[in-house]
């Protein structure tokens, strides 16, 4: 097949730091290259794959005032050549599938965001415009009658991240800093269970007076410490060493694309009941999937008794990069041939 991928303009694929979606897009590109599809990426210039690289920006564009404006450029480049391709796949914002009727070939567009009562109307109004795919079975309920294809979750690199099953006696949490993310949860089980908690990950603007009021006070750089956000070889390092995996989700994740990346290390992984959690997590044999914070420092006791072998081959099983591009491949197929 002669494919299409569409990456937002915001981040390099794959990302250097913090980029969830343009990790996923990478990967797909790479491997549907390996696999003799002819894939052209349009990403940033500073991009590295595999696929032939189309772009506009040289780099990524961070003005978040002018998000919809390079959004829009971005698309609009990758439409002067869409006709050349038989499938387009979109992972950008909403402007692709704003436009999806100039395009001759039929595009599928990867739902990586949650549904807000904003984007549920956008998305309710071009319900046949393109093919979706969700990220989880969770996400996909959450709004009916889209134009859906089957659910393809997102993927890790497994071969990047170094199986350990000797444990140092530490809990970590890598993510933004925010409530959402239940940071100071994260930490109220810490000093509960009077263990060492590593906190990686980045502060966006928005969050800043959350950090300086629930986080820094705690943050003493001995039982709590923040790192702030590190490389991958660092992140890496940190996840395959922990105890245990922390996440106390105060909102629906779609995915949780760092929960993979934890089991893929062995480490086991505690978090609440929220979104696709339960889908990611198999409760009692990958971790444990708990409904309050008292429950999750009961489950953090009982860390030791997950089988690190069985959290690294739940993920080489059903979130690798093999996996992901089957799911996309039976997809492209599925609308080729409607």
């Amino acid at each position: 097949m002669k494919i299409l991928q569409i990456s937002p303009p915001w981040i390099r694929v794959p990302p250097l730091g913090y980029g969830g979606i343009e990790l996923v897009v990478g990967l797909l590109a790479d491997e549907l290259t390996d696999r003799g599809h002819d894939v052209t990426l349009m990403a940033t210039g500073d991009s590295d794959t595999k696929a032939h690289l189309e772009y506009l920006f040289k780099e990524g564009q961070t003005s978040k005032l002018g998000m919809t404006v390079y959004d829009a450029m971005q698309v609009s480049e990758a439409y002067k050549i869409a006709d050349e391709f038989d499938i387009v796949h979109d992972h950008s914002g909403f402007l692709g599938v704003a436009f999806s009727h100039k395009l001759r070939p039929p595009m599928l567009h990867t739902l990586h965001g949650p549904f807000t009562a904003d984007t549920s109307r956008f998305y309710e109004h071009f319900k046949d415009a393109a093919y979706y795919n969700a990220i989880s079975e969770y996400q996909k309920s959450c709004l009916d009658g889209l134009n859906y294809v089957k659910t393809v979750y997102n993927a890790v690199d497994v071969e990047k991240f170094e199986y350990c099953e000797e444990k140092d006696d530490y809990l970590i949490l890598v993510s933004r800093v925010c409530p959402n993310k239940g940071t100071h949860l994260a930490i109220k089980v810490a000093k509960e269970l009077d263990k060492k908690l590593i906190l990686v990950g980045k502060i966006d603007p928005i969050d800043m007076d959350y950090f300086a009021t629930q986080v820094e006070p705690e943050v003493d750089g001995e039982q709590i410490i923040f790192t702030g956000e590190v490389g991958d070889a660092e992140k890496r390092e940190l996840l395959k060493k922990a105890e245990c995996f922390v996440l106390p989700l105060q909102w629906p994740e779609p995915f949780g694309l760092v929960m993979t990346e934890a089991m893929a290390c062995g480490t086991p992984v505690v978090v609440i009941r929220n979104g696709s959690s339960p889908e990611v997590v198999v409760d009692g044999k990958t971790g444990f999937v708990v409904d309050t914070v008292a429950e999750m420092s009961d489950a953090v006791k009982r860390a030791g008794e997950i089988d690190p072998r069985a959290c690294r081959e739940h993920v080489e099983k059903n979130f690798s990069p093999a996996k992901m591009t089957d799911g996309y491949e039976e997809n492209y197929r599925f609308i080729l041939n409607k």
